[in-house]
């Protein structure tokens, strides 16, 4: 037998990780815009579940696509057989119903992947066919080197049923954690919200209450963000896990950042609103210190009480650009046109 689903196409957001990636696959096929589904939301959210996975998202591992697209109704559960063989042939019943599969795999199995019989660490993409004959299926997986096309289902067998061991020094962040044959199960609203001016209106007033006016400020929105911060400085010089700890929270956040940063633009160029459009910029200033402060934390390794002061002022220039940010999205809410701040000159704020 063979089944290889239609309108199966890459899509990648140049910030976005593995799990915004496969995400995006599987809303595109549904005939959706991921950046309009997966763009929307804004926030922060971390209550500590840490979780060594490349597809993890803070807060939401029961139904990941609760938290990607809230505004859309989108859910998703995992699946976590027995065993490889129940786990394959779950997966092949999902795709003979006709629908795409996101599956977890460890990269150091899959042929198309640089960490091949390299590096081991945890992955998502997305299942698309197969062929029994052939004893192959079909996989889109646009994460750079980005392939769609066949690889042996012994070779997804064994990426999805590794134990994802840490073998040396290079296997960071995203290893130590089994893949377990995991896949994604994905349920999409019959109706999804119609992409208009109301809409976009509704999202911005609704990530602003989130962010300015979560339910738990310990852990959410602006103040969780910059306890987060404030908090992990401090324990960084005596604690090496805060390393790895800012590194993976700091992805996701870093890929919604930039992708409502993305969903502001194309707000603003389909309604023909300059406002929206300078909301984006500033959106996307904050995602610049995300990236930033990301690439500074994996980096404190080797120094880490030496790298305290660098991370600080990067944080206070993130959290200040957040605060525009939202002031500026008040603003857009009340009828006021953003107001552009003048750069800083301090060479206090410098990294």
């Amino acid at each position: 037998m063979r089944v290889e689903l239609d309108q199966v196409r890459h899509w990648r957001h140049e910030l976005g990780h593995c799990l915004h990636t496969t995400a995006g696959v599987l809303i595109a096929q549904r005939g959706m815009d991921p950046v309009v589904v997966l763009g929307a939301a804004w926030g922060f959210h971390y209550p500590g579940d840490v979780r060594r996975e490349e597809y993890y998202l803070p807060g939401f591992a029961d139904s990941l696509f609760s938290g990607l697209a809230p505004y859309h109704g989108i859910r998703s559960r995992w699946h976590t057989p027995a065993d490889a063989a129940q786990g394959w042939q779950e997966v092949r019943a999902e795709l003979i119903a006709g629908r795409a599969v996101a599956v977890a795999a460890d990269n150091y199995h899959l042929p198309f992947r640089p960490a091949y019989r390299d590096v081991h660490t945890n992955h998502l993409l997305v299942v698309h066919g197969f062929d029994d004959e052939r004893a192959e299926v079909l996989v889109a997986d646009p994460v750079p080197p980005a392939f769609q096309g066949t690889i042996p289902l012994d070779a997804l067998t064994a990426a999805r049923d590794s134990g994802n061991p840490a073998r040396h020094d290079r296997d960071m962040f995203f290893t130590a954690n089994p893949i377990g044959n995991r896949w994604l199960q994905v349920d999409f609203p019959s109706s999804p919200p119609e992409f208009d001016p109301a809409f976009v209106h509704r999202v911005i007033a609704g990530n602003l209450r989130g962010l300015t006016a979560p339910d738990d400020p310990r852990t959410s929105g602006l103040a969780g963000l910059d306890d987060f911060l404030t908090g992990a400085w401090k324990r960084l010089p005596d604690t090496a896990e805060v390393v790895d700890e800012v590194f993976i929270v700091a992805g996701p956040v870093l890929a919604v950042t930039g992708l409502h940063a993305s969903f502001l633009e194309l707000s603003g160029r389909r309604f023909g609103d300059s406002r929206l459009l300078e909301l984006s910029r500033l959106v996307d200033a904050v995602a610049h210190h995300w990236s930033a402060l990301r690439i500074a934390v994996a980096t404190a390794r080797s120094d880490r009480a030496g790298a305290v002061a660098g991370l600080r002022r990067r944080s206070t220039r993130l959290v200040a650009a957040q605060e525009h940010a939202l002031e500026a999205m008040a603003d857009y809410l009340s009828g006021v046109s953003p107001t552009v701040p003048e750069p800083p000159i301090s060479t206090a704020s410098r990294c």
